[in-house]
């Protein structure tokens, strides 16, 4: 336990660091009842002993506080507490008191694994917040916060906002130069990083261009931290943080007196929580200014689509600077849910071990778990792969029949049929699936139910979301392929698909457990407004017509950090978001296939990926990688062809599924270990010919890649989207060849 000796009452809110090999000698000038305060915060063994001599003076520092987590302070102090959330910290309060000793958090990937009861988080976060508060942090300051998923990523998260800091986050997979422009351009006071290994590798970028009062690892012993950097700048472990606060809060619940010297504030909702930077898909990326509101109004609005209950177990596995597995996460908790932290690498294994009840994550996972179960049927011996190929598509007639009786079938026709026409729809549906039924159920038994149990998922709703504004690219982006949403559909794990971007925290529509559409991304959340916009006139369109997609509710950002003109391209004066989307609402019929889609939204591509060929005619990309995605010979794709007469295509092939092809067509021999650049092309051609036959647009001239697009290379994002100006520019004098 830490020792701590008050001299007088005295602020343990520090502003300057004086830093010695032995401990911490800390000078303070604006302690709330000192001239001249020493705080001397001695380390022997293991033990923290704190000094604090003052002279007395009128000047009180401000405490900010959660006003629902920290209400017994604040009532005691007189200051106005709340019996509503204000601030996203106020859930906790909620929490342990509802919830106080079930399991809120397991982290069994770090050293030391970690597990939390909900009543020992709330504790944690205090601690850690009071922690910062102790070595000087103010309310709105910027702290960055560079980590990966973990729980205690989550507790330093909570304990900044809970002080009235704004943090800023991002992981540890983005290149130094981008976190140390996100670092400056933020105006960070500070840094809490994942571990030394990771500090150390940012380190030299970062400490010379950038002003760090201290840095906090997370995880890891301070030991690890390169030694100049220790004598330069006050490293604090993860660790030091909580028995700090710990100790400050003993101090505090002590002593009236030290309470006295303190202006109390509350943090209100319309303060900003958050800045979260962009992808950078088109440039560096933008700061995204949430507040506590924005986020809280996603808190108390994705029950209707997760309906989540204390008992549940939740996987996640997303960046938790990825706004949607943030937001998701803080809904999660206030719902009382029991949270498992896991990676890519550890998610076959936690899916079947752990069984979880919901997994949010980005389309590429569950592309990846497709092409996986593709693969399995492939390898399965001849008879299996015959049976389960024929059963697969008698299960998907069975669905598409389903769909139509249950009135589940897109449409941007304003005019319904008639109630001849829709009776005899209705009958002839329900009589093919009828027929179709008791195959549909061998499948299951036969087939799906394997599979489920293979990959972990036979109860488990998943849940894409597209949540950047400035995605593009298709793998890994935000938009999940409709042979996908197919597939899922058939094999009977229920996928809702949400929409959503980091400038709406992000979600502002989804697929609800009782109205899925496929080929939608469901209907709007509470207390949000969608409308479609013409591109050019900027007048409302009626439903069914295609324009730019503009949203408006309390999600909606305060706007760019410190870039005036790119907030101002984005919000107009009456708060509509211009989301940069195509797309649709689907028209109310009252009768028909199509009954129960009315109101819901259809997405179709990005305004600015649009390409426009030398005819004049426009081409949505989208469409076109979507359909080649299909083919198991294609890994990625980017269409081109800007100002051309034609589309092109730069593509990854899939190397071992490209020789398997050219072994089964006999292009080369069965023991061949390579196959040469034009055979490959030759293949690709023919996969493209098949899988885009149906779109509106060929694909023309390609380009193969040997090397995929990774976030190391720099053509993908951090949320594993494909930067499509940058394949551009690496590839230009390659696309300028294609169409010579």
């Amino acid at each position: 336990m830490a020792c701590v000796s008050l001299a007088s009452s005295s602020s343990l809110i520090l502003s300057s660091l004086d830093y010695h090999r032995h401990g911490f000698r800390v000078f303070t000038r604006n302690c709330v009842d000192a001239v001249a305060t020493r705080i001397r915060i001695s380390r022997r063994n293991h033990r923290f002993r704190v000094f604090c001599e003052s002279k007395t003076t009128e000047h009180k520092q401000i405490r900010r506080c959660s006003p629902f987590l920290e209400r017994s302070l604040l009532s005691s102090n007189g200051s106005l507490d709340s019996d509503e959330w204000k601030a996203v910290p106020d859930i906790w309060r909620s929490t342990a008191d509802k919830y106080a000793d079930s399991i809120a958090v397991i982290d069994p990937y770090h050293d030391p694994p970690s597990k939390f009861t909900y009543k020992q988080l709330e504790q944690e976060i205090l601690d850690f917040a009071e922690g910062l508060r102790v070595i000087g942090v103010k309310p709105e300051e910027k702290l960055s916060l560079f980590s990966d998923n973990s729980c205690r990523w989550l507790v330093a998260d909570q304990g900044m906002l809970a002080t009235g800091a704004i943090n800023v986050v991002r992981g540890s997979r983005s290149s130094s130069e981008e976190l140390l422009h996100i670092y400056n351009h933020s105006e960070s006071v500070a840094l809490a990083v994942e571990n030394p290994e990771f500090f150390n590798r940012i380190a030299e970028t970062l400490c010379s261009k950038a002003a760090m009062r201290f840095i906090i690892l997370l995880w890891g012993k301070k030991s690890s931290v390169a030694p100049d950097i220790v004598e330069e700048i006050p490293v604090f472990s993860y660790d030091e943080i909580i028995d700090l606060g710990r100790e400050s809060r003993k101090a505090f619940s002590d002593s009236n007196d030290a309470r006295k010297h303190y202006k109390y504030e509350t943090i209100g909702s319309d303060d900003i929580a958050t800045y979260v930077y962009t992808s950078g898909t088109t440039g560096n990326p933008k700061g995204v200014m949430l507040t506590h509101k924005n986020l809280l109004h996603q808190i108390r609005s994705l029950y209707d689509i997760v309906p989540a209950e204390n008992g549940d177990k939740f996987l996640s596995m997303l960046p938790p600077w990825h706004v949607y597995e943030r937001a998701c996460g803080y809904f999660i908790f206030s719902r009382g849910i029991e949270l498992m932290y896991t990676a890519v690498r550890n998610l076959k294994d936690d899916l079947q071990r752990y069984q979880p009840h919901y997994m949010i994550s980005v389309p590429l996972v569950y592309e990846t778990l497709y092409s996986g179960i593709q693969k399995q049927i492939f390898t399965s011996s001849a008879a299996r792969r015959v049976v389960a190929r024929a059963l697969i598509r008698i299960s998907f007639a069975y669905t598409a029949f389903k769909r139509i009786y249950e009135g589940f079938c897109l449409t941007r026709n304003q005019k319904e049929p008639s109630y001849l026409v829709a009776l005899i729809d209705w009958l002839w549906a329900r009589i093919i699936c009828a027929i179709l039924w008791p195959l549909h159920l061998l499948a299951e038994k036969l087939v799906y139910k394997k599979i489920q149990s293979a990959i972990g998922i036979s109860k488990m709703l998943m849940f894409p979301i597209d949540s950047d504004m400035v995605q593009a690219g298709v793998s890994g982006g935000g938009s999940l392929p409709m042979h996908i949403d197919l597939f899922y559909e058939a094999i009977g794990v229920k996928v809702q698909v949400g929409y959503g971007l980091t400038e709406s925290s992000p979600v502002i529509a989804a697929r609800r457990p009782t109205c899925n559409v496929l080929g939608s991304v469901g209907h709007p959340i509470k207390h949000t407004e969608i409308k479609i916009v013409d591109a050019e006139t900027n007048e409302v369109l009626p439903a069914g017509s295609k324009g730019i997609v503009k949203v408006r509710g309390s999600q909606v950002m305060q706007g760019y950090f410190k870039n005036p003109s790119a907030t101002k391209q984005a919000l107009d004066e009456d708060g509509w978001l211009n989301t940069g989307d195509i797309g649709w609402i689907a028209p109310h019929h009252s009768r028909g296939r199509s009954r129960r889609c009315g109101g819901v939204l259809v997405l179709e591509g990005r305004a600015k990926d649009t390409i426009v060929l030398s005819t004049g005619e426009n081409v949505e990309p989208l469409e076109l990688e979507e359909a080649a995605l299909r083919s198991s010979l294609i890994r990625q794709i980017v269409v081109i062809g800007q100002d051309q007469r034609r589309p092109g295509a730069i593509i990854v092939p899939d190397k071992e599924e490209v020789l398997m092809a050219a072994k089964r067509l006999s292009i080369v021999h069965a023991d061949a270990s390579e196959l040469s650049k034009e055979k490959t092309i030759s293949l690709l051609y023919g996969e493209l010919r098949k899988w885009t036959s149906k779109c509106s647009f060929q694909i023309g001239p390609i380009h193969v890649v040997d090397e995929p697009f990774t976030i190391d290379s720099g053509l993908m994002t951090p949320t594993m989207k494909i930067r499509r100006d940058r394949v551009a520019a690496q590839f230009k004098e390659e696309i300028e060849n294609l169409y010579k």
